[in-house]
């Protein structure tokens, strides 16, 4: 697989970083490596992160809790912390390798840390990702389009809107893989038994019936060749709080660049159920 990986002077790359630790991937960004994170630290566990004012907080909480197939909540952090326990040692502030930062919901900022933006008020929501499931799909023999073609997962606005929640509203987000067509089956059966990381796929076919006008153009993400005899299947997607940001404006929020996850010490058989 070839990553489109940027190393700082002085910092070598991994030749295979599905075999990095949470802890170890986790330094290198730190250290300033940007990359897309599917197929990093194989086994473990990725997570979207949400970050806002404690003003804000309840309101991001209950979008939640009303979404829960896009906004499956892994952790909270208390106002002002920086780690918790899916990080180990690690800081929720320089430890992703890339941040979007938005301001009355306009992108002001792509970081590759935000020790410049951190405020004590802000509260941290760890947001469970596709990605944690990648490696099952993998292992029943169905392969992952982005991985593959060494670019990031595809993300689409739909026309399919959130339930709001006090302040917060805005459209679902999806990613998608194609997937052959013999396999979709497998592949439903098996996210399925993933919910605290999205669960089974929220649509199957036809993009147009989200509101998809054209796959080659995703909102988030890099397009992905769909090769002949196979399906798109979308999987609601963390960056789904991103877009009720940039849609319900509030004077700061901080993401992380969709596909460049938090890897947590989580395994990902921790959120595999039977």
């Amino acid at each position: 697989m070839t990553l489109s990986t940027n190393s700082p002077a002085g910092v070598v790359l991994p030749e295979n970083p599905a075999a990095l630790l949470p802890s170890e991937a986790r330094e290198l960004f730190r250290a300033g490596v940007v990359s897309p994170t599917s197929g990093w630290s194989g086994g473990y566990a990725q997570a979207n992160l949400i970050i806002v004012p404690k003003a804000q907080a309840f309101d991001v909480l209950l979008f939640a809790q009303r979404n829960p197939k896009p906004c499956p909540i892994l952790g909270v952090l208390d106002a002002g912390e920086t780690s918790g326990p899916l990080l180990f040692g690690g800081d929720v502030r320089t430890d992703v390798a890339r941040y979007v930062v938005y301001e009355d919901g306009v992108k002001v900022d792509e970081p590759t840390d935000i020790l410049a933006h951190w405020r004590d008020d802000l509260v941290t929501f760890i947001v469970g990702c596709s990605f944690t499931f990648e490696a099952a799909l993998q292992e029943n023999g169905i392969r992952v389009a982005h991985i593959d073609q060494g670019v990031n997962v595809p993300m689409y606005r739909t026309s399919v809107r959130c339930e709001p929640a006090g302040a917060m509203a805005g459209p679902l987000v999806v990613s998608m893989r194609p997937v052959p067509a013999s396999q979709v089956s497998d592949a439903v059966r098996i996210t399925s038994r993933y919910p605290a990381v999205h669960g089974a796929p929220v649509h199957v076919g036809n993009p147009a019936e989200l509101g998809i006008a054209d796959l080659a153009r995703p909102d988030f993400g890099d397009a992905v060749e769909i090769p002949a005899n196979h399906v798109p299947v979308f999987w609601a997607c963390g960056v789904t709080p991103q877009a009720a940001v940039m849609e319900s404006r509030p004077a700061l929020a901080i993401g992380h660049a969709p596909g460049h996850m938090l890897i947590t010490d989580a395994r990902d058989s921790s959120y595999l159920v039977p």
